[in-house]
């Protein structure tokens, strides 16, 4: 018997053992409130102010352009809503195969005025080129696409999209979550007035996020109270969280450039792997993160697929983690043009630091039998 192998780096990464001792001070003996005057407390805001720095480094941003939030979701709402509460309702735009923190909220704005567009994709989800046209003609005020997809790996042209969209006028949102340590993100380069990180995607802790947002950006917060994050996102600040999310931002971008080359590797293995074994890669031809293979199996289901690897001890997923308990294909690949019945078939391997090539070698031959064993069950059904 072998430890259980985990393949679901995209849902969550576990907690690095170095960002893990760089929290526990401040889980115990540490425990000062950063608007405090005294030694605690400014023990407390140096942490945060250093945390800052680490996270700003990371994208190529200044220090005063981070807004630390609870996680990716609470960031993407705080772009999305409180940008087009300080404007006239217009139209917002984002990508049909968004992560719904991003959606939801954009469909939310109807609600007082805005028109929402989804803007379409092409067979291996990127945007469409006459769609983005159109919607670039109709004049869009606010415009989310995601750097990088937490599905199928896609990445989209997020520096060209931006220009495009703020020679229009509109303020350009790029949620880069899935991207963060897997490929370089460089606020400045993408051209973006707002982005999105989270920390538990790169090794940090569950709970810390942050929006980098050009300081021109006038936006109204979501939470307010106390006038923390230059009165953005009121509330005393979880500083052993975002002190373990400036480290693991400092650590993933140290290790980006080789850990990339290295899951590119790991990762062509395995779709060289899977194709003999009958799987349909989604997005095969697109450019993607080196981590995520994102595949199906004619006539089989994902859900079940998932759960006899569970079963055989490889953690992987159907899907998005965030839409888990949905039964519907995923709205990824029904974009994509994916048939419904070939989308319920889907699973998503994504790898990280710890994956290695004997993992998914086991994994392979794992899934070769389990795939073998449901068609024989079906052919005997029929």
């Amino acid at each position: 018997m072998f430890a259980p192998v985990y393949l679901d780096w995209n849902a969550s990464a576990p907690l690095d053992p170095a960002v893990r001792e760089a929290m526990l001070p401040w889980l115990g003996e540490r425990f000062g409130n950063a608007s405090s005057r005294h030694e605690y407390g400014r023990q407390a805001r140096a942490a945060l102010d250093t945390a800052r720095a680490q996270v700003a480094a990371a994208v190529n941003a200044h220090p005063t352009e981070v807004v630390f939030t609870s996680g990716g979701s609470e960031a993407n709402n705080l772009f999305i809503k409180g940008a087009a509460a300080m404007m006239k309702p217009g139209l917002v735009a984002v990508s049909a195969v968004e992560h719904p923190c991003v959606r939801e909220p954009a469909r939310q704005l109807r609600r007082s005025g805005w028109v929402m567009r989804e803007v379409g994709v092409d067979a291996e989800g990127r945007l469409r080129a006459d769609d983005w046209r159109s919607t670039l003609e109709a004049r869009p005020s606010l415009v989310s696409i995601m750097l990088a997809n937490n599905e199928t790996g896609v990445l989209q042209d997020v520096h060209a999209h931006a220009a495009e969209a703020r020679a229009g006028g509109a303020y350009m949102h790029t949620d880069a979550v899935q991207a963060l340590g897997k490929i370089e993100v460089d606020f400045r380069v993408l051209g973006v007035n707002a982005m999105t990180l989270s920390a538990h995607k790169i090794g940090g802790p569950v709970g810390a996020g942050a929006l980098i947002v050009d300081k021109r950006v006038e936006l109204a917060p979501l939470i307010a109270g106390g006038g923390q994050e230059r009165g953005l996102r009121s509330g005393t600040e979880n500083v052993a969280a975002i002190v373990g999310f400036g480290l693991a931002c400092e650590l993933a971008a140290k290790q980006q450039r080789e850990e990339h080359d290295r899951l590119l590797v790991l990762r062509e293995r395995l779709e060289q792997s899977l194709a003999a074994t009958g799987a349909v890669l989604f997005s095969k031809a697109g450019d993607r993160l080196p981590n995520t293979s994102f595949f199906g199996f004619e006539g089989l289901d994902g859900e079940t697929l998932v759960g006899k690897l569970d079963r055989a001890g490889f953690a992987c997923a159907s899907g998005s983690a965030c839409s888990s308990a949905n039964p519907e294909p995923s709205h990824t690949l029904l974009a994509m043009g994916v048939a419904p019945e070939l989308a319920r078939s889907a699973v998503r391997v994504s790898l990280g630091r710890d994956t290695t090539a004997q993992q998914l070698a086991d994994f392979d031959t794992a899934l070769a039998r389990i795939v073998h064993e449901l068609r024989n069950l079906a052919a005997m059904a029929a």
